[in-house]
């Protein structure tokens, strides 16, 4: 599924240092990355997203494309023999701050996929990159309510809206995440209600749970503007009933399939 994006201008791939890590709960880690070539990163807002670079275990330094072009720089990763070449992911930008030349990106944690190894070993001087993939997040301004809806893959996007957008239109949320222990409090402005999931049994599919609750939501009035991702089949899930089911306009959703169950992600 392709999402319409926003995509900047110009932009070109950025060098950066871990400055902090944190764990913010049982399954999410924050990641401080800071450097002067921050302010090479516009600020869009919504659920700006990236291509963070980061080197595989055991090689010693990180080795970045240099094109500017999407898929120039592509083709470029793919020419690097193994030994050289980075593990490529997408992330949101949790917090950018120019002034202090820092972005955070949080990470949900899964077992010991190269991007979880990697956040729990990295420490504060290691290298990483990014590439400015631009925002999903668009709200028609014919709409006059919200439904935010993610899994663990799409909860910092999610934070990330919430912080960023003043539009004060009644707005329902819906987090799923692996357990109870990674709930956590969501500051929001009057009218947002953050409905919480929590699977706490592993033989649940991702995103279950997320879709039977908007199935059985009372969700704010329409004109209704959707933003939902993570696993693949909550996406298309959620899009599928709005359309069928409640006739929200399919040009009002924006649906996002982060990543597919049983599928790895290619590096």
């Amino acid at each position: 599924m392709i999402p319409q994006v926003s995509v900047p201008r110009e932009r070109r791939t950025i060098t950066l240092e871990v400055r902090r890590r944190e764990l913010l709960t049982p399954g999410f880690a924050r990641v401080t990355l800071g450097g002067p070539g921050v302010r090479d990163l516009v600020p869009a807002g919504g659920d700006q997203a990236v291509r963070l670079f980061f080197p595989r275990e055991g090689q010693s330094e990180l080795r970045m494309p240099t094109a500017s072009n999407e898929a120039a720089w592509m083709v470029q990763v793919m020419l690097m023999p193994r030994t050289a070449r980075p593990w490529v992911r997408n992330l949101t930008v949790r917090r950018l701050r120019p002034a202090e030349q820092e972005i955070d990106i949080e990470f949900a944690l899964h077992g010991d996929s190269p991007m979880s190894a990697w956040v729990r070993r990295v420490r504060p001087g290691d290298q990483a990159g990014i590439f400015d993939l631009g925002t999903t997040y668009r709200p028609p301004a014919h709409t006059r309510g919200r439904l935010l809806v993610g899994d663990d893959s799409a909860l910092p996007a999610v934070l990330a809206i919430l912080e960023g957008d003043p539009d004060p239109v009644p707005t329902a949320v819906f987090l799923e995440v692996a357990t109870a222990a990674d709930v956590r409090p969501v500051p929001a402005r009057a009218g947002v209600r953050v409905h919480w999931l929590s699977r706490d049994d592993e033989s649940l599919r991702p995103g279950a749970r997320a879709l039977e609750a908007i199935r059985d939501a009372e969700l704010p009035g329409g004109p209704l503007y959707a933003w939902v991702a993570g696993e693949s089949r909550l996406a298309t899930g959620v899009r599928r009933h709005l359309v069928d089911d409640r006739g929200v306009p399919k040009r009002d959703i924006s649906f996002n399939g982060y990543w597919r169950l049983g599928r790895s992600t290619p590096g």
